[in-house]
């Protein structure tokens, strides 16, 4: 499991204030965390490594350490483009089966704070089944979706959401880093508002709880760090059978306050 966790940054000057909360957990029924993610604004992504006995592990690894080493991202700017992403996405995918010999893959999903004409955006990137959702003036969506073979299912409406949740086969991801035909990400753009609460998460948090019991907790948990934890939590009560990853961010725009934002990266595995 490799992580890349920072302070909340400070603000010195007008503009938008992030905090965030994050944290992993292996699982009650996994002997490795082979998730790994980044929470340092302006990017906040999650990584969930397929394959096994470690290679799993080396596949997020080099998803979020591709990330971490994009200029703009490593000194905190909010100026990565979707072009941009996409290129560092390619050559972590080449780096990945470069490292495993096409044995292992790994999904990605996460927000990055980008700034166009001064105004904020939430700039949503996915590949594979992790998940970025956004609680939005009441409003609580999943923007993502996923790239799997039940979600294909739901979309050709042969199967409903709710059978898609105990599908056989709803494990099965179409895209990955790494380890698919298919390695191009979707993208989306959105306005940052006021109060935002984005959450990005793997699939272990997807796989025990429901969209209903994921907006009980981000409303009810105000503080970030708190919400993040009870979130895997939760998942570990309700069986925790695989690796859980969680990222919540929340927004708030001060025009009248000091802001700008640093942050001091480090890294673990």
């Amino acid at each position: 499991m490799n992580q890349y966790p920072a302070s909340v940054p400070s603000t010195s000057g007008p503009g938008l204030r992030l905090s965030y909360g994050y944290g992993t957990d292996r699982g009650l029924r996994r002997e490795l965390n082979e998730d790994s993610y980044i929470a340092s604004d302006p990017v906040f992504a999650v990584a969930d490594g397929m394959g096994g006995h470690e290679a799993g592990e080396v596949a997020s690894g080099l998803c979020v350490r591709a990330l971490a080493a994009i200029p703009q991202l490593a000194s905190g700017e909010r100026s990565v483009t979707a072009a941009v992403l996409q290129q560092h996405l390619v050559m972590a995918d080449s780096s990945i089966r470069e490292a495993t010999g096409a044995r292992a893959g790994t999904t990605l999903a996460g927000a990055v704070v980008v700034e166009l004409v001064g105004v904020p955006y939430w700039l949503v990137m996915n590949i594979g089944d992790s998940r970025t959702y956004r609680l939005s003036q009441g409003r609580f969506e999943q923007i993502s979706v996923d790239h799997s073979e039940v979600q294909e299912l739901v979309d050709a409406g042969e199967i409903t959401a709710e059978e898609a949740t105990v599908h056989p086969r709803r494990h099965v991801v179409t895209r990955a880093l790494g380890a698919s035909d298919e390695t191009e990400a979707d993208f989306w753009l959105l306005p940052v508002k006021e109060g935002d609460r984005v959450l990005v998460c793997s699939d272990g948090l997807t796989g025990e709880l429901t969209d209903d019991d994921i907006l009980q907790i981000l409303t009810t948990v105000g503080n970030p760090q708190d919400a993040a934890d009870a979130l895997i939590q939760a998942a570990l009560h309700n069986g925790g059978s695989d690796n859980v990853t969680v990222i919540v961010v929340d927004a708030r725009h001060l025009p009248d306050e000091a802001g700008a934002a640093t942050t001091a990266l480090s890294a673990e595995s």
